[in-house]
Order: C-alpha cells, then structure tokens, then sequence
C-alpha cells in the first residue's frame, strides 16, 4: 500500500470516528410521559413522610403504650381513634413543613403548594376530629398536655436544624421526644390514668430511640474505619454507654422504680451496640441498616410491653 493511499484511508477513518452521529429521537409518548413522572413523585415527597426510620421511632411507642395499656381494660375503640390521630398529626408534618418552607424539600411551584395544602388540610382534620372525639365531654384532657409537651419538642428540633450540621443528632434527639410520646398518651388512653408507668414507657422508648439515633450516626461516620482502635475514636462515648445503660436499669430494677423485666427489652440492642466495635469491616448498606434497626425496634417493642404487662 503506498504512503497516499495510506494517508487516504487513515482520513477516511479520522472521518468516519468524528462524523456527528444521527440522534435518536425518543417516543413522543416517552418524552411527555417522564416530566409528568418526576413531578408525581416530587409531589408523593413533599406529602408523604420519607424518613422511614421515623415511623418506626413513632409506632414502637405507640404498639407499647397501647399493649400495657389494653392488657388491663381493653379499650379498643378509643385505642383505635388515638392511633389514627397519631398517624395523621405524623403524616401532617411533611406537607405542613414542605408548605412553610422548613423542610428538607419546599414546595415551589402552585401545583406543589396546593398539593401540600390539601393535604395538610386533610391530615389536620383527621387529627382534629379524632381528638376531638377521645376528649368529648371532658374525657382524657391529659392528652393536653402530652400534645404541649410534644409541640414544644418540635419546635425545639425546628430551631436546632437551623443551627448546622453540628446539631443534627441533639435535634433528633429532642424530635424523637414528640414521637415516643405516643406511648403515654396510648396508656393513657387504654387505662384512664396517666401515671407513674405511663411515663416509664415514655421514658424508656426515649432512650432505645436515642440509643438508635445514636448508632446509626455513628455507622455512617465510622463506614470507614475497620480497625477496634479506630472505632472506638469515633465512638468511645456510645461505646461507654451500653454498659452504664445496662447497670443503670439493673439498679432501677433493683430498687423496684422499673419494671423487673424492662432490663432484657434492652438487651438485644445493647448487644449489638457493643459487638460491632469487634466485627470485621463491612461495607456500609444504609437500606440493610435500616431494615437491622427495624427489627430491633420490633424486638424491643414486643420485650417492653411484656415487661409492663407481667410486672
């Protein structure tokens, strides 16, 4: 082959790599389809609570509150009435929060804010009535003060977000306070009185709560470390804790202030609080966390109310 006819086919070549492709074009169907799409699910965002983890933390204390409190006099209608106000004032957090501009995604558009208003107005109603219902006649007015109590938490929590990164797990753990309180409110509700045990339960949900709180934050900020000594430099305070909660309850069983069995409903996570410093590197899965945490919740939910109901 001569050096021109050499030259000819490498221009030929270099032509063929750097000639502008023709352009698919997609579905007409397709294109109108996908932006129709992204905004429903935009949407399903800005009404639908995202934090999954977050239903658990809320519906652990209320099975609790409502299994110790049912065990003595099975109430099951106002118990049914308490749990949908609970689920509807959680559920009106997202759209009121995305409707004020508050929370982590804001409603932009007039079609996004009419959404959330209506939703808002829905859940409102819901949560309106269903309380309304539970303290008709003057019945079950200390729900008040559970509800003050759980107010002020939040917008505790709203002030601390504004604050930065810093004060992202104290915020959580002072949100987390309005969530477990729907295990006194639920028996309280169940039983008539809001007691000494109806704010054990409160007590102790808040701390399996934070316990979580506490361990996931630290699997996200340890994902790389894999050494003990490591860990440990990022977790030495939650490490500490899991023994000292452990004789904490052991001496509060002691002196009769708990539940004698309270103690093993913290076991499992304590447990597995304190073993992970020993594991061996593992990839981080937030979704397989997730679904560990659940269960967790789940196992310490059904060990709390036995606790409360055979003691």
């Amino acid at each position: 082959m001569s050096s021109i006819e050499h030259s000819q086919q490498l221009k030929l070549s270099y032509k063929t790599r750097t000639e502008p492709r023709p352009k698919t074009r997609m579905p007409e169907a397709v294109r109108s389809e996908s932006p129709n799409a992204a905004q429903r699910a935009r949407i399903r965002a800005l009404v639908v609570p995202r934090e999954h983890g977050a239903w658990g933390l809320m519906l652990v204390p209320l099975f609790t509150g409502i299994a110790a409190g049912i065990a003595s006099t099975h109430r099951f209608l106002p118990l049914l009435v308490l749990t949908i106000a609970a689920l509807s004032l959680f559920w009106l957090r997202t759209p009121l929060e995305s409707l004020l501009g508050t929370g982590t995604i804001k409603a932009r558009t007039s079609r996004e804010r009419w959404a959330a208003l209506l939703a808002s107005l829905f859940l409102a109603a819901v949560s309106a009535a269903s309380l309304a219902g539970l303290m008709w006649q003057g019945r079950n007015l200390g729900l008040l003060l559970l509800g003050a109590a759980s107010a002020f938490a939040f917008l505790v929590q709203s002030a601390l977000r504004r604050l930065g990164r810093w004060a992202r797990m104290p915020s959580q753990l002072i949100g987390v306070i309005g969530l477990t309180c729907a295990a006194p409110a639920a028996y309280y509700v169940g039983t008539g009185h809001l007691s000494e045990r109806a704010f054990l339960l409160w007590a102790a949900n808040w701390i399996f709560a934070g316990n979580q709180i506490h361990f996931v934050q630290l699997r996200i900020h340890a994902a790389r470390d894999a050494r003990f000594s490591e860990k440990i430099a990022q977790g030495r305070m939650f490490f500490l804790a899991q023994p000292a909660l452990l004789v904490a309850m052991a001496f509060a069983s002691f002196w009769r202030s708990t539940p004698h069995l309270i103690i093993i409903a913290f076991v499992p996570a304590l447990l597995r609080g304190t073993l992970w410093f020993f594991r061996k590197p593992e990839p981080l899965n937030v979704k397989s966390l997730g679904w560990s945490e659940m269960k967790q919740g789940v196992i310490f939910g059904i060990l709390l109310a036995a606790a409360f109901i055979y003691s």
